[in-house]
């Protein structure tokens, strides 16, 4: 599912200068943040702007499309990109003889980068998610590039030795007809911002299928969850230490509980389950379950990303609220904890 780009990626192991993230770039809606004035990357204005003869965009315009590399190959086409700036602790001194307290700052760290992304990114891209959720990850180099209405580039920043920090999957909802996308952040040790030259090609078709949130399956051994049409939105994080104590060493992954509706008339395993482990306290390791969260295709049958769930254990079953004159079909609110979440892109 690779996306192909005529701009060459970033080449490891250049030196980069301590830069924060398209820092100091004025007039830029950009890839990240300009301090205190970050717009989405995919902003859409009324009237863009062309670009002057040195290639400036002299006033509000129009981004194209926003393209991410990774390590020396290009990794696909994004919905947004933000983070990564430079910053500094600023401390306090002593007050002086004058009753001024001086300041100075304390070493400079940088943003974590948030993008968005559907189903469009290289296998690479993908396996870099999938085993840092499995603990195994590693840091990664690249860039982010910004294209205008015709695809020439106009701001690229680079990161170095990025590490996943979190990989978000959306809130699902059987009668949506929204798009559904990924939120990952990764924790660059260092950003700088690069010379932006060359074209992107277009992003129309690269796509490999459209991604709705109504479009999923969740199943958990000796429960029927044929009827759950709500899930809420899960985040998987990856805790390190701090950068001070060395970047890099992972130090907890953090698997969010699942919060899960389903329709009243149909959740009698889910009610049967809940009285056996949580008030009669049938709630050893054995008891746990497996299950599988699926993210399907437009035909509901091509998976295009999972989620493998191990050890999963019911702590909390809410009906809906019982309202005299109230209509409509009922659903109970079913929370699940989760030891342990497998992500596979499809």
């Amino acid at each position: 599912m690779a996306s192909d780009a005529d701009e060459t990626p970033v080449a490891e192991g250049s030196t980069p200068t301590r830069r924060g993230f398209l820092a100091g770039a004025a007039g830029l809606t950009g890839v990240a943040l300009a301090v205190g004035s970050w717009k989405p990357v995919f902003a859409m204005v009324d009237s863009p702007a062309l670009p002057d003869a040195a290639g400036i965009h002299p006033g509000p315009m129009k981004v194209g499309g926003v393209f991410c590399d990774l390590g020396e190959s290009p990794a696909g086409f994004i919905s947004s990109a933000e983070g990564g700036n430079a910053f500094a602790d600023v401390v306090n001194e002593k007050i002086g003889a004058d009753h001024l307290s001086r300041k100075h700052l304390a070493g400079v760290k940088y943003e974590d980068i948030t993008i968005t992304a559907g189903t469009g990114m290289s296998k690479g891209f993908y396996n870099w998610l999938s085993t840092s959720v499995a603990g195994s990850g590693r840091s990664m180099s690249g860039s982010i590039k910004g294209a205008d209405a015709s695809f020439k580039i106009f701001t690229r920043t680079d990161f170095f030795n990025a590490l996943v920090s979190e990989v978000g999957m959306p809130a699902l909802d059987a009668a949506s007809k929204d798009a559904a996308k990924m939120t990952i952040k990764f924790r660059p040790e260092l950003t700088r911002r690069a010379v932006a030259t060359g074209s992107l090609s277009s992003p129309k078709g690269t796509f490999q299928s459209k991604w709705l949130t109504s479009n999923f399956k969740f199943t958990l051994n000796g429960v029927d969850a044929t009827h759950v049409n709500k899930i809420e939105a899960l985040t998987i994080k990856m805790n390190y230490t701090a950068e001070s104590e060395g970047l890099g060493q992972l130090t907890e992954i953090e698997i969010p509980n699942i919060k899960l509706s389903v329709v009243e008339s149909a959740a009698t395993d889910f009610i049967k389950w809940h009285e056996d482990f949580v008030i009669k306290g049938n709630n050893s390791v054995d008891s746990e379950k497996e299950g599988r969260l699926s993210f399907l295709a437009s035909d509901l049958k091509t998976e295009l990303f999972r989620l493998d769930l191990f050890g999963v254990g019911i702590f909390a079953l809410d009906p809906d609220p019982l309202v005299t004159g109230s209509t409509g079909v009922r659903h109970v609110n079913a929370q699940l904890y989760c030891d342990k979440m497998v992500f596979t892109a499809g």
